[in-house]
């Protein structure tokens, strides 16, 4: 694909707080029905830079380099239109005291400035397309009276409604069942190719970037530290803080030999973890900022931080060792018994 293919460009992204930066020189783009994962622990800045993409930053943050929507700056007058959110919360994302439909009809004519009765056609269209069963009956229900499945198929119907070129996910199948994440994530897909747009889906969930992701931006501590088609980040990866979430996968469900079975064997078998936590932003080490979690960590990374490089296939990494990270680095991650 050529420049002239990509929807979102950011380059450069950084987001501070009382100077203290939480986000720190992203950069990625984001093509037609193409899905990129933003992965990472808890407080790596996934979705601060997901509501970044949407012109959504917290009051009190300070932003800069570029993030262009077609070329385009100005994301707060895109949001809604051109560049669309599902939120982790279907419930507080939707108001309690108005009817499905209704709000989704308001969502068309704040853009598309058609009649009422267009809006409320297009409404119950919406959940259809969605699977909600009985779409015409289900516009008239308000938010508690969906199941919390149909509530998030509804915010999808919302953030799509208006055939946006981004869709935003922001950990959209968190506090769900195993059955009602496979649907929200079918539902994503299937509106992803039926309105072409491109898809952001910020998760922590390996297992879900695995069936569903084209590309994985890995972050930790508020920068990339990977990144790359979800094939040979997942398949082979080159940063220590990678390899050492997928080595904290369970084993498929679907293996005979999972540590859910009652055997002596499955009983001596431990599932390697991370060491420690994540640093505080304000803290930050020196050099590479998973230099202290880090098995393979040697004096030069904690003295001088990595710069990203990048293979003839486009596969980046920040990482002083990348060349010697096993794969599976199952071992490298168990606990040493004391």
């Amino acid at each position: 694909m050529t420049s002239d293919d990509v929807l979102l460009s950011v380059r450069g992204l950084r987001i501070a707080f009382d100077g203290v930066e939480a986000v720190r020189g992203l950069s990625f783009d984001l093509r037609p029905r193409e899905v990129l994962a933003l992965v990472g622990e808890s407080g790596a800045g996934k979705s601060l830079t997901a509501r970044a993409l949407l012109g959504m930053v917290p009051k009190g943050a300070t932003t800069s380099g570029t993030v262009r929507l077609r070329g385009e700056t100005d994301l707060v007058a895109q949001r809604g239109r051109r560049i669309a959110l599902v939120p982790q919360d279907a419930l507080s994302a939707l108001s309690p005291v108005h009817p499905v439909g209704d709000q989704l009809a308001a969502a068309v004519r704040s853009v598309k400035g058609v009649s009422r009765r267009e809006a409320r056609a297009r409404a119950t269209a919406a959940l259809d397309r969605v699977g909600i069963p009985d779409a015409v009956r289900r516009a008239r229900a308000y938010p508690h009276e969906y199941s919390g499945g149909m509530r998030q198929r509804a915010v999808i119907a919302m953030a799509t409604i208006n055939e946006p070129d981004v869709v935003v996910a922001d950990e959209p199948t968190t506090a769900l069942d195993a059955e009602f994440q496979e649907q929200v994530l079918r539902v994503l897909g299937e509106q992803r190719e039926a309105v072409g747009a491109a898809l952001v889906l910020v998760t922590h969930d390996l297992g879900v970037v695995r069936e569903h992701a084209d590309h994985v931006l890995v972050m930790y501590a508020g920068r990339q530290v990977e990144r790359g088609t979800a094939k040979a980040v997942l398949g082979r990866p080159r940063a220590p803080y990678t390899a050492g979430l997928l080595a904290s996968l369970p084993p498929d469900a679907a293996d005979a030999s999972a540590p859910l079975s009652p055997g002596p064997a499955t009983r001596r078998r431990r599932l390697p973890s991370i060491p420690g936590s994540p640093p505080t932003l304000d803290a930050l080490p020196a050099g590479c900022a998973f230099a202290p979690r880090c098995p393979l960590a040697e004096d030069r990374c904690r003295q001088e931080a990595p710069q990203s490089w990048a293979a003839a296939d486009g596969h980046e990494v920040s990482c002083h060792r990348r060349d010697e990270v096993p794969h599976p680095a199952t071992e490298l991650f168990l606990e040493q018994p004391a």
